[in-house]
């Protein structure tokens, strides 16, 4: 059977034992007061921003209006002459024209013989005329002396008057055909841009057929619909903005306001002088915006102002750098502006941007708007270092 030995401490070893016991339990005691007099950490930022205040500025008020691009007038160029056939043409679409520039020629055969005819009819009744004249002066000089009777005086006389009718008869014969020469030319009844062409070379055109069409004088004219309600806040005079599909905008002014309204739409038009501007054309729509005057706004720059879920949010900075959400309601855009109609006033100071990356709460660092900071993506405010 196998015994079991105990070994009993010493009292000089059982008191060093405890007296190391003792010594450890100080030391853990004063690190925990250490660790509980120090400071607690300050909380990080989660952005550097700068800040802004809303501005109080003169902003246009602007009546928007939709319209089509128009010519201010059209000319249509057609043919007096019946039955000619065309020989040329000296123009195309999209040239410009001045006024009296030759556009169509005729094939004038035709016209120079019946003008030869003209003329040989005139000439033979200018021969008779001659010769009944010379038988009125005799039958007038013997008239008191009974050589001749009274009817043959008459006949006479009659023959020279039946004469000179004949002239004045054959004269406008001449007249007529020699205008049917002048129209075998077609010339520009006005300067203007060439805006469709249905003549063709060789064709045998009636009178009245349109050879041309022209926009006069180049002019353009956008022609806005306005209700009939803010009809009567639009003046003769009155400056618009007219942009186009394509971006291209021009400066003009309300030439007249229409005098009725439409009785289906209720809308009426606005007539509006475009100048000579590039990226205009007839039947294009456009967009204009109407300047009634100015009145007073208060205004924040657009990369102060968040949307999200279809609302605008401004991130006002608080005296403790916390931002908070604040929802506003915006207005007219001017530039980099952006108008503010409720929500903030003149003296809350808001994230300039980045208020994308922040949410209610927030703590921010604030610098200086002058101070530089490390380049950032546009729009965003940098991230705040340790």
């Amino acid at each position: 059977m196998q015994r079991t030995t105990f070994h009993l401490a010493t009292p000089r070893a059982l008191a060093s034992t405890l007296a190391v016991a003792a010594a450890l339990g100080l030391w853990t005691a004063n690190a925990a007061a250490a660790d509980a007099a120090k400071p607690a950490a300050a909380p990080r930022a989660a952005l550097t921003v700068s800040t802004v205040q809303p501005q109080s500025a003169q902003l246009t008020v602007a009546l928007a209006a939709n319209g089509s691009i128009a010519a201010w007038q059209e000319a249509s160029i057609g043919s007096e002459a019946n039955g000619l056939r065309v020989a040329e043409l000296h123009a195309a679409v999209g040239d410009t024209v001045q006024k009296g520039q030759l556009l169509v020629s005729f094939a004038q055969e035709t016209v120079q013989a019946d003008v030869a005819l003209a003329r040989a009819a005139l000439a033979e009744a200018q021969a008779v005329v001659a010769e009944a004249q010379a038988n009125a002066d005799r039958a007038r000089a013997v008239q008191d002396s009974g050589a001749l009777s009274a009817q043959q005086v008459g006949q006479y006389l009659s023959s020279e008057a039946t004469a000179k009718a004949r002239v004045a008869s054959a004269q406008a014969q001449l007249d007529a055909q020699l205008l049917r020469l002048k129209n075998t030319q077609v010339h520009a009844p006005d300067s203007g841009v060439i805006s469709a062409r249905n003549a063709t070379v060789g064709a045998v055109v009636g009178a009245g057929m349109e050879l041309y069409r022209i926009i006069r004088q180049g002019r353009l004219e956008w022609r806005g619909e306005v209700t009939a309600a803010e009809l009567a806040r639009i003046a003769p005079g009155t400056a618009v903005t007219v942009t186009a599909a394509g971006g291209a905008q021009a400066k003009g002014r309300v030439r007249m306001v229409a005098p009725t309204v439409d009785a289906q739409t209720r809308n009426g038009l606005v007539y509006v002088d475009l100048p000579a501007a590039k990226g205009f054309k007839p039947g294009m729509f456009a967009r204009g915006e109407f300047a009634l005057g100015a009145s007073g706004a208060l205004t924040v720059p657009q990369t102060a102002v968040v949307v999200r879920d279809g609302f605008s949010y401004v991130y006002k900075v608080g005296a403790d750098s916390k931002v908070k959400q604040v929802k506003v309601q915006t207005g007219r855009v001017a530039g980099d502006q952006l108008e503010v109609l409720s929500g903030v006033t003149a003296q809350d100071k808001l994230v300039a941007s980045g208020g994308s990356f922040l949410s209610d709460g927030d703590l921010v660092k604030v610098v200086d708007s002058g101070q530089k900071q490390p380049v950032a993506p546009a729009n965003t405010a940098q991230p705040a270092t340790k």
